[in-house]
C-alpha cells in the first residue's frame, strides 16, 4: 500500500483543513500526529475527534524520502509536485487565502499574502520544464478540476507567475 506524500507539517495541515469532517462538515479538530508503520511501509498518521459531532477522524500519509526545510512560512514543501493536492486546488487556496487579506493588520497580512504567494508556487511546480501551462493531468480532484474549468488560462505560466510575483510584492508591504 502506497500512501501519498505529505512533503511537510504544513502541506498535511492544510490538506486536512481542506477536508473537513464527513459527517458535519466541520474543520475543527485537534489533530495528534505520529510515525507509524502499516503493511511494511512508513506514514505519519493523523488521529482526531471531530470538535462538533465527535466523528473520528483518521489519515495516513507517506513519508517523503528527505525533509524539506526552508526555514521560511509556510513550508508546503520541495522542488517536486504536491501529491496531496493537485494543481486547481492549490490555485483555489490562493485565491481564498487572497480574498482574506485583513486590512488593519500588517504581520497577519503578510502571512495571509505568504500563503497565496507559496500556494501559486505550489501550481507552478505541476508545469514539466520547456511547457507553459499545467498540463491535464495534474488535476485529479474535482474541485481541482473545476477551479481549472471555470477560467482554463490561469494556468498558463506567465499568468501564474504575474499572480505569485504580485502576491509577493504586497506580502513585502503587508498588503
Amino acid at each position: 500500500m502506497r500512501f501519498a506524500v505529505a512533503r511537510t507539517r504544513d502541506e498535511a495541515l492544510l490538506y486536512l483543513e481542506l477536508h473537513p469532517c464527513e459527517t458535519c462538515g466541520s474543520v475543527e479538530t485537534e489533530w495528534e500526529h505520529g510515525l507509524e508503520e502499516f503493511d511494511g511501509e512508513l506514514a505519519i498518521s493523523y488521529v482526531g475527534t471531530c470538535t462538533d459531532c465527535g466523528e473520528e477522524r483518521f489519515y495516513q500519509f507517506g513519508v517523503p524520502a528527505r525533509e524539506t526545510i526552508t526555514g521560511t512560512f509556510p513550508n508546503f514543501g520541495g522542488p517536486e509536485a504536491s501529491e496531496l493536492l493537485d494543481a486547481g486546488e492549490w490555485l483555489r487556496v490562493a485565491d481564498l487565502s487572497a480574498s482574506e487579506v485583513p486590512v488593519n493588520d500588517r504581520p497577519a497580512a503578510e502571512r495571509v499574502l505568504s500563503v497565496a504567494a507559496a500556494a501559486v508556487e505550489e501550481v507552478l511546480k505541476f508545469i514539466p520544464p520547456g511547457h507553459d501551462e499545467v498540463p491535464g493531468d495534474a488535476f485529479w480532484t474535482d474541485e481541482g478540476r473545476q477551479v481549472r474549468d471555470v477560467e482554463p488560462g490561469r494556468f498558463r505560466l506567465d499568468r501564474l507567475l504575474v499572480v505569485r510575483d504580485t502576491y509577493r510584492q504586497f506580502a513585502r508591504e503587508g498588503g
